[in-house]
């Protein structure tokens, strides 16, 4: 779908809590990005609706392109709950625009490390917040070999929030100081 500064609010940051979405910041003049616009299209298309596709003709829009510092084309951005979660820049080949497309429609890294864990439930529930604070909280005692996977969990989850997301940001902080 085509969208516009108007419409990206609704189409991709409200959308984005429902399914990713994907992206592709354009211009017509830019050879790479017709390279790489029927790729991302066919990839996304194969993945039967797990992914949304979204195009941003930066010439056309450009506070959207300003906002997300798009400074070279073809940029491509994944957007997961309101923040972007990954990104790559330049006409990159099928196979790894698959893998990037993989990366968001299957299990996430922490989905793995969430398994048995007491923050499960408050991540499963939305609350990131609750889940960090339990985790931290259980930091404090925990064996060094616990540290680590509590460590490994927290970063997990950052890069499932996005890194600029506020919770992120902040509870990076938070497992700095309490790490070292």
């Amino acid at each position: 779908m085509d969208v516009t500064d108007a419409t990206f609010q609704a189409e991709v940051i409200e959308r984005s809590h429902e399914v990713p979405v994907v992206v592709d910041f354009w211009a017509e003049w830019c050879g790479p990005c017709r390279m790489l616009g029927p790729v991302l299209e066919s990839e996304a298309a194969a993945r039967g609706g797990a992914v949304e596709l979204a195009k941003v003709d930066i010439d056309a829009n450009p506070a959207v392109a300003g906002e997300y510092g798009i400074m070279s084309i073809p940029a491509v951005k994944a957007f997961r709950n309101g923040h972007v979660v990954k990104e790559f820049v330049g006409a990159v080949p099928p196979d790894a625009v698959g893998a990037f497309l993989d990366a968001l429609t299957g299990p996430s890294p922490a989905d793995a490390l969430l398994e048995g864990e007491a923050a499960a439930e408050a991540v499963a529930a939305g609350d990131y917040e609750r889940a960090f604070d339990v985790l931290l909280t259980e930091l404090e005692t925990a064996t060094p070999e616990r540290r680590e996977q509590i460590r490994a969990l927290m970063v997990a989850l950052f890069a499932e929030l996005g890194q600029d997301h506020p919770l992120s940001m902040r509870y990076r902080r938070a497992l700095a100081t309490a790490l070292y």
